[in-house]
């Protein structure tokens, strides 16, 4: 961890972000070096300062923080964002976590939770507040379903790679055997076990899913 955290915060409360400024200005490795009220000023603001963190309300004037994590992407693999917000639903939740945002703290409890989630942030590690913590794993079991619904080539052996990429290329499964050194059997059984892999049906949606997928291979 750098010896100083420099941090932003975008939040429209003067109080509220005076009391935050407080908490976090109390530790010894933290520090915040700006603050603003209303969205049209956090993108210029960034760009001025270079945080490592960015504590960001979404219920903001003038734009919302929705649409500023939208603007801020750019500034994704070097900076850190906090959303602070009032909304414990799940739909505000899973838009914010699609935007790239490392913590998700409500205000109701960010007095206990804001230096935790700066530790965590700044140390690669996402960080939610404990009472919507179950919305994370629901995102996760969801999306493992969905991996395992839509199989991608990462289920592939590395010689089915190799024959998927020779599929791309057009060749039949003559040539294939041919190139690899293997029978036209051992080839027909590894296109068998690709189109299983990948619930395709059919030689022609072999090769369709090849073609599209020739980058990855």
């Amino acid at each position: 961890m750098k010896q100083t955290i420099n941090i932003v915060i975008a939040e429209d409360h003067p109080i509220f972000r005076k009391g935050l400024k407080d908490i976090i200005n109390g530790e010894h490795n933290m520090k915040v070096i700006d603050e603003c009220g209303d969205g049209s000023k956090v993108l210029s603001m960034i760009k001025k300062q270079k945080p490592d963190v960015l504590i960001l309300d979404l219920n903001l004037p003038e734009r919302h923080g929705l649409e500023v994590l939208n603007e801020i992407q750019m500034f994704k693999d070097k900076l850190k964002t906090i959303i602070l917000t009032m909304h414990n639903d799940e739909e505000t939740f899973n838009k914010a976590i699609d935007l790239g945002v490392a913590g998700y703290v409500l205000k109701e409890s960010a007095g206990h939770d804001i230096l935790e989630s700066i530790r965590a942030v700044v140390n690669d590690q996402m960080y939610i507040s404990p009472t919507i913590s179950s919305y994370l794993l629901k995102r996760r079991q969801r999306n493992h379903l969905l991996h395992e619904l839509h199989p991608s080539i990462e289920n592939l052996t590395e010689m089915e790679r190799k024959i998927l990429k020779l599929i791309s290329e057009n060749k039949s499964s003559k040539e294939i055997a041919t190139l690899l050194f293997i029978s036209d059997r051992t080839v027909q059984n590894h296109r068998m076990n690709i189109c299983n892999k990948l619930n395709l049906h059919g030689s022609f949606s072999l090769l369709k899913f090849a073609i599209e997928n020739k980058n990855k291979l």
